[in-house]
C-alpha cells in the first residue's frame, strides 16, 4: 500500500513526463476531509489532458497503487482522478483559470514538488 506522499510523487513525476504545465500540490490534511493532497495541473489541449491522466493511472497501477475513480471522459477539458488520499485535477488552461481551485482552497499550504520535476 502506497503512502499518500508516495502516491503524490508518482503522480507528479508521471504528469511531468507528459509535459504537464504549472503543477501545484496542495496539502489538504488540515483543511478538508476530502483527501490528503490535491494535485492541480494544466494540459495544453484536451488530448494532452487525456495523455496526462493515462500516464498517471499507468504509473500508479505499475507501483501497486489504488485504482482511481475518474470523472470526465475523452475530450474533456477537466478530468479528475480520485485515488482516495490524492485527488488529481487536470485542466486545459481556460478551465483552470475559470474554476481557480488554488484560490478556492487558498488556506491549504503548497507542497514543494520541485524535486520531482525535470528541468524545463
Amino acid at each position: 500500500m502506497l503512502k499518500p506522499e508516495e502516491l503524490l510523487e508518482l503522480a507528479v513525476r508521471a504528469a511531468d513526463d507528459k509535459r504537464a504545465d504549472d503543477i501545484v500540490a496542495l496539502d489538504m490534511r488540515d483543511v478538508s476531509l476530502l483527501a490528503d493532497y490535491f494535485l492541480i495541473m494544466n494540459g495544453g489541449t484536451d488530448r494532452q489532458v487525456q495523455a496526462i491522466v493515462d500516464a498517471i493511472e499507468e504509473k500508479v497501477e505499475t507501483a501497486g497503487g489504488p485504482q482511481p475513480r475518474i470523472e470526465g471522459k475523452k475530450g474533456s477539458r477537466w478530468m479528475l482522478m480520485d485515488f482516495g488520499d490524492l485527488v488529481v485535477h487536470v485542466f486545459v488552461p481556460e478551465e483552470r483559470d475559470f474554476y481557480n481551485l488554488e484560490k478556492l482552497w487558498h488556506q491549504a499550504p503548497l507542497v514543494d514538488v520541485s524535486a520531482w520535476l525535470t528541468e524545463a
